[in-house]
């Protein structure tokens, strides 16, 4: 357990190394924010007190998004790409969660779908977490404005952080599937967006992650024809109102998850912006 725990502090150290200042700063802000939305009933930033805000709207009572979940099949596959190939860092790992109060928590609305079907759960890919028989271990790693949840659903005998997951994956990931979701990560606005597609795929591929791979802008009908691809075509550069100076790349992630990279420049940054400071004022106007 010592040698655990030790290789677990380096490994952390050296994504540390990878992570900018901001990640930090994300993390003591939300350990300052938990801090106050438990000292109720004094008020908060806001000015509200915990009753004058347990009344109001909805949209009131929300600091954000917290984070994003992805359920993994190879947990160390997928957390190599988040931070070691991406540079996100981890704030905790726990694990080996079992038992009926986890298990009701997360799959009580799978627990009834089988049951209206007349199947075993397992049947849908419904665990036993209830009994043991498979056990769920979580990762979150921060990056500068959000978390990313790793969830990997694992037979009790298979060892945490293993290849194997008690499903198997989706066969096909199409972001125009229903309930389908992507993570969508912002790239700095002084970034070679072109270059920054090369280099993701270069460096997924030397760490044997070869689902790695981004769209190109151009029809390419092989895999051969799409890393043949001229570097210019990585890139889908916007230019019609409303999305002008909005630029981005679908690419899909080592779990064959959907991932987008974008940058918002111009007239679509400044959209945002104001989209971001009228959400400010209605939250204003709500007090």
């Amino acid at each position: 357990m010592r040698e655990l725990e030790a290789t677990r502090a380096a490994g952390v150290g050296r994504r540390e190394l990878l992570s900018r200042a901001g990640a930090a700063m994300a993390v003591s802000a939300a350990i300052a924010g938990s801090a106050r939305a438990q000292s109720a009933p004094s008020p908060g930033t806001d000015g509200l007190s915990a009753a004058a805000r347990n009344s109001g709207p909805l949209g009131a009572r929300l600091q954000g998004v917290q984070h994003f979940g992805l359920t993994v099949q190879n947990m160390e596959r997928a957390y190599e790409f988040y931070t070691e190939v991406l540079g996100g860092t981890e704030v905790f790992r726990h694990g080996d969660f079992q038992g009926d109060l986890v298990h009701n928590t997360l799959l009580a609305d799978q627990d009834i779908r089988a049951d209206e079907l007349h199947v075993d759960p397992q049947a849908i890919g419904v665990p036993n977490l209830r009994d043991g028989d498979q056990r769920l271990d979580v990762r979150f790693i921060q990056f500068d404005n959000v978390v990313i949840e790793l969830l990997q659903y694992r037979n009790a005998a298979e060892p945490m952080g293993g290849p194997n997951s008690f499903a198997p994956p989706l066969a096909n990931m199409s972001p125009a599937f229903p309930r389908m979701m992507h993570i969508c990560f912002h790239v700095r606005d002084d970034v070679d967006f072109n270059r920054f597609i090369t280099d993701l795929e270069a460096e997924s591929a030397r760490r044997g992650m070869d689902q790695v791979r981004a769209n190109r802008t151009i029809r390419v009908r092989t895999e051969a024809e799409r890393r043949a691809a001229p570097q210019s075509a990585n890139t889908n550069k916007v230019t019609e109102a409303p999305s002008d100076g909005w630029e981005l790349i679908y690419c899909k992630g080592p779990e064959g998850e959907q991932l987008e990279f974008v940058k918002a420049l111009g007239p679509v940054k400044e959209r945002f912006a104001d989209a971001l400071e009228k959400r400010r004022q209605a939250l204003d106007g709500a007090q």
